[in-house]
């Protein structure tokens, strides 16, 4: 009887296997390309950089590229891990081409960006469908958030500046589509912009709203029934002013900066007008107190029918108050055109624009810690790349997880669904994929499997 040797058994390893897939969860990945028909849409919109007889399409290596990016990539080269497996993801097209399509998509500037904007548009409508009840919109109203990302750059790149913050890199806007708590949230806009700036420049929130109303469906690029949400960066009278513009009529829920006039304002709030404010579960927060104000500081200059809503709460442990706080309570403020529902609502439904801070945490771990390339038209090519590697990473979950597992985030889906290996069997002249029993989620993937298969093939 042989005796084991320490806390785990040893095991000799060796090269030339064959047979196994690695990353074979990533079929999740690749049947939702099909199913939504986003493969065909980029391909159409890539045509015009097909060149005569090349063996690769131009729409099959942008989707690689995001496919890599989406198992956790962060560079062009990451690409590898797809041209490794070629029963699985096809044939994959070598670096230099890959470089090669990226540098003609960056000289052909807006025209590429748009065409590539406008395939993404294109299936999300669809996918919107496929989801049903599912979908952001399934209420009718979609809600946009839109907010600021320092990306740091450790070399001399294009446009990379000293930040705010006194670090050295990029400040892109993006915009994200709340899902809500059943889900998490997609991509609609990334606004590449030098570090330099600034937070509340008013034409840039334009632009990245633009660029956000332009991917969602045609009948909630306008109305009340799309809400925009920011932060304070957002609470400018030029933006506001687009946001309420007559034949845009677009909901707002935006931050505001604790002036002075707001300031004075919140001291003459009678004590009987506080009313306590709402937990993240709807149940009412000891400590925490909304009020209006609109009647009270001059916003003639506003736009008409903006609400001034007020939010004072006992700050947490070890938290700096600033001059403009009451009384050791935190002061926060937002402005909304929405005329209904109570005080405690409205705060909570502004409140929820944190969950944007996970759609870029989660960006940040799916392409967008760095920008890895050197010149800025190269580096919007990539942020267009990063969206589809996100939107897939929402549009799965959406059409193919339910309840607990439909929340997670791009790191648990690598780890647990996507880096699973399988077994590659070809029999009765098909190829299977046998996912190990042994793996705590083969049953999460095949089921997930099945539900992208039932449903309709596009055209």
């Amino acid at each position: 009887m042989s005796k084991r040797i320490g806390l785990y058994p040893r095991v000799r390893v060796e090269g030339g296997g064959s047979g196994t897939v690695s990353q074979a969860g990533a079929m999740l990945l690749v049947e939702t390309v099909r199913k939504c028909g986003l493969d065909s849409a980029i391909s159409t919109a890539m045509a015009p950089w097909r060149k005569p007889r090349a063996v690769h399409n131009p729409g099959k290596i942008l989707l690689d590229v995001a496919l890599a990016t989406a198992l956790g990539g962060d560079c062009l080269a990451d690409v590898a891990m797809l041209r490794a497996e070629p029963d699985v993801f096809g044939p994959v097209a070598s670096d230099p081409t890959v470089s090669r399509l990226i540098d003609a998509l960056a000289a052909a500037g807006p025209k590429a960006l748009t065409a590539i904007r406008s395939a993404r548009a294109e299936v999300r409508s669809r996918v919107w469908e496929l989801a049903g009840v599912r979908s952001p919109a399934a209420d009718g109203h979609v809600i946009v958030d839109i907010d600021g990302v320092l990306v740091l750059a450790h070399s001399e790149k294009q446009d990379a500046t000293a930040t705010w913050k006194k670090t050295f890199g990029h400040h892109p806007l993006v915009a994200f589509v709340d899902h809500g708590q059943a889900g998490s949230g997609e991509p609609v806009a990334a606004l590449l912009r030098p570090g330099n700036a600034g937070s509340n420049t008013a034409s840039d929130h334009i632009e990245t709203a633009q660029l956000a109303l332009a991917q969602l469906p045609k009948h909630l690029r306008r109305g009340r029934k799309t809400l925009i949400r920011t932060d304070s960066a957002g609470g400018t009278h030029a933006f506001l002013d687009w946001l309420s513009r007559r034949g845009r009529w677009l909901s707002y829920s935006v931050g505001m900066t604790i002036t002075d006039a707001i300031h004075q304002a919140v001291l003459k709030i009678p004590k009987k007008a506080w009313t306590p404010a709402y937990d993240a579960d709807g149940t009412e927060r000891p400590g925490a107190w909304v009020a209006e104000i609109t009647d009270i500081p001059d916003l003639s200059t506003w736009p008409k029918g903006m609400r001034l809503i007020v939010r004072k709460e006992r700050p947490h442990p070890g938290a700096q108050l600033r001059f403009t706080d009451l009384d050791g309570l935190r002061l926060t403020c937002f402005a909304t055109n929405t005329q209904g529902g109570q005080l405690a609502d409205l705060e909570l439904r502004h409140r929820r624009r944190a969950r944007c801070e996970d759609r870029i945490r989660n960006a940040r771990d799916t392409g967008l810690r760095n920008l890895p390339l050197h010149d800025t038209a190269q580096n919007r090519i990539w942020l267009e790349i990063v969206q589809i590697a996100l939107d897939l990473l929402a549009w799965m979950p959406m059409l193919a997880l339910t309840a607990e597992t439909r929340r997670w985030e791009p790191k648990r889906l690598r780890l647990r669904l996507f880096s699973a290996a399988a077994q590659l069997v070809t029999t009765g002249r098909r190829r299977w994929l046998r996912f190990t029993a042994r793996w705590s989620w083969t049953d999460v993937i095949t089921r997930a499997i099945q539900r992208l298969a039932a449903l309709p093939n596009p055209g």
